[in-house]
């Protein structure tokens, strides 16, 4: 074994000698080195268990910012930040909820907006199709006014009838179907009512039995041109509440399309039945 000795002469004059085992120091280093390890290793634990608390600290608000940053980014405004806190993290959590709060204010004006800007480009559209729809309407309505002016105008310079009676007959025809186109143009110089719904449709009572004898004498010569033969059952007046000039575009309408288009034994039919309350108007041609 190696051993540690010291010795020598003590000031009082009596000499000393000091003789030890170093083994001894070396198990007492050995113990003293794996308590220090131990000492260290706790240490170094904690310090990470430390470490690991304050970085989840810091971490997790930065986590819930992420997280409120993508739903925000996928329009999810209900997502808020509810860490709280008075640092810097605190602060930007409350700058993305104001933030979160602001887009969503502008967000919903933008919906209404577009919402408003695509009932305007419906309306737009609408009153475009009605504008189309209203002109095709009247070219096509006047066609027939126009050819009975015409045709009565040609019968009047060829002199067909010449007894008194006829000619006032014709001249009342012409002056009747030029009024219809006169109401007509009217209506077209108020097309801005039309295309904004303010058209007002005139209630009013009248015998719709003598609105189509009128527009089936208006349509004789015509129809003899065309070789037509036009029947209608003789009727008591029949009294209904409608816009007058209105109907009597729609019957004109429906007799013009079964003049042009009659054939085979060329007859034209008109009906008026009664139906409860109220009045149903047929026209019916061969062809």
């Amino acid at each position: 074994q190696e051993f540690l000795e010291m010795w020598g002469v003590l000031d009082s004059g009596y000499s000393f000698l000091m003789r030890f085992s170093v083994e001894g120091v070396a198990e007492d280093v050995r113990v003293s080195n794996e308590f220090v390890k131990y000492i260290c290793l706790a240490g170094m634990a904690l310090a990470a268990v430390i470490i690991w608390l304050i970085s989840r600290h810091v971490t997790q608000p930065l986590h819930e910012l992420t997280e409120l940053s993508k739903r925000m980014a996928e329009l999810d405004f209900d997502a808020k930040y509810t860490s709280g806190g008075s640092n810097e993290i605190g602060q930007l959590g409350e700058h993305f909820n104001r933030m979160s709060e602001n887009l969503e204010k502008a967000y919903s004006e933008l919906l209404t907006a577009n919402n408003e800007l695509q009932k305007d480009i419906e309306k737009k559209q609408k009153i475009d199709d009605m504008r189309k729809e209203f002109l095709s309407n009247v070219s096509h309505e006047l066609k027939t006014p126009i050819a009975l002016i015409q045709g009565y105008a040609e019968g009047l310079a060829e002199c067909i009838n010449d007894d008194e009676e006829s000619r006032n007959f014709y001249c009342e025809v012409i002056m009747d179907e030029a009024g219809k186109m006169n109401r007509m143009v009217k209506k077209l110089l108020t097309l801005n009512q039309l295309e904004f719904g303010d058209q007002k449709v005139v209630m009013e009572r009248f015998d719709i039995i003598a609105l189509i004898d009128s527009i089936l004498s208006a349509s004789v010569l015509m129809a003899e041109q065309k070789g037509v033969t036009v029947r209608m059952d003789k009727m008591d007046p029949v009294y209904v509440w409608a816009d007058e000039f209105d109907i009597e575009e729609v019957f004109t309408n429906y007799f013009s399309n079964a003049l042009n288009h009659v054939d085979f034994e060329k007859v034209i039919e008109v009906k008026v039945r009664k139906e409860g309350t109220k009045v149903r108007v047929s026209v019916f041609n061969t062809g």
